[in-house]
């Protein structure tokens, strides 16, 4: 553990994802103004990155009917990038209306995942790729690349590194300016997490690989260590620990961005998060979805670093 405390890095960026990947499994609708309210919250707690929506049809995620909206509407303020996941062209076309300049897009490394998820195989998504990310370079926007299921799929199991690597490379190749790298069902260990990295980054630059972990064994934050450990510096996370997967049966919510700033702080790394604010922030997701939510942080409040 020596060893690790001599290489952390002096700073971290964080890409919060709880307006969509937090939301999007919620079963009550949220109003356009709460989502407007919680996008504010978060990008005054001083994250730079927020996702905010997903422009998919509404009979697949109606929790994100209002993803026009939202996008036109979220008024972040300088140095905050809002982005949002576009499948398809349509998709592309409606971020471009609403004014967004970066956008998202996502493949599973699962085929059985990637068909449950989006209704496609994995070559018919890459496909619809060609009319997404080129597009959206050339309109001057960036894109970033989700590979889900890299560390497991609740279908298939156990799925190979090597077809990890392929499809970063792929996206990359295509256009992506950095993959995020997806524990979706939260099956993740440090032993198999190093591994996993020691491969991707053998192939791919570390600082164009982020990690998305899920929290559903408690293992989210032991996963980052190890991911800092070697060399990534790039982490999503979503306040509270809301959301996952709803192709992933028995995934639990994403790692919590108060957890992880709470660590990333006690390390002496810093996020340019204000760790109050962020609290403030997950009450506001809490107060959204009217239940209790599962991170630490939130649960447990804030001491002092200092003490």
């Amino acid at each position: 553990m020596s060893d690790l405390f001599e290489r952390v890095p002096d700073r971290v960026s964080i890409y919060e994802v709880s307006p969509r990947d937090g939301l999007q499994n919620e079963r009550a609708a949220v109003p356009l103004q709460s989502k407007l309210r919680l996008i504010d919250a978060l990008a005054s707690s001083g994250l730079k990155r927020i996702e905010i929506t997903s422009f998919v049809s509404p009979k697949w995620i109606p929790q994100l009917a209002d993803a026009d909206e939202v996008a036109a509407r979220a008024k972040p303020p300088t140095g905050v990038t809002l982005s949002a996941l576009c499948p398809n062209a349509q998709g592309l076309a409606r971020a471009r209306a609403a004014g967004l300049r970066e956008i998202a897009v996502f493949v599973s490394a699962s085929e059985t995942h990637n068909r449950k998820n989006v209704n496609k195989t994995v070559a018919e998504t890459l496909a619809a790729f060609e009319q997404t990310i080129g597009p959206a370079c050339a309109a001057g926007m960036r894109v970033r690349g989700y590979v889900s299921t890299a560390w497991g799929c609740p279908y298939e199991g156990t799925v190979d590194v090597l077809r990890v690597v392929k499809l970063a490379k792929q996206l990359i190749d295509m256009g992506c300016y950095q993959i995020s790298l997806g524990d979706t069902l939260g099956v993740g260990t440090p032993g198999q997490t190093k591994r996993i990295l020691e491969v991707v980054c053998a192939e791919i630059a570390h600082e164009r690989i982020a990690m998305h972990m899920h929290d559903t064994r408690g293992g989210a934050l032991a996963n980052v260590l190890v991911g800092l450990e070697m060399g990534i510096r790039d982490f999503d996370a979503s306040v509270g620990g809301m959301g996952g997967c709803p192709y992933a049966p028995g995934a639990a919510g994403n790692l919590a961005t108060e957890d992880l700033v709470y660590m990333l702080h006690g390390m002496g790394i810093e996020t340019g998060v204000d760790l109050d604010s962020l609290v403030e922030a997950g009450r506001v997701a809490e107060s959204l979805v009217g239940r209790a939510l599962p991170g630490k942080v939130h649960q447990a409040g804030v001491r002092s670093l200092k003490a």
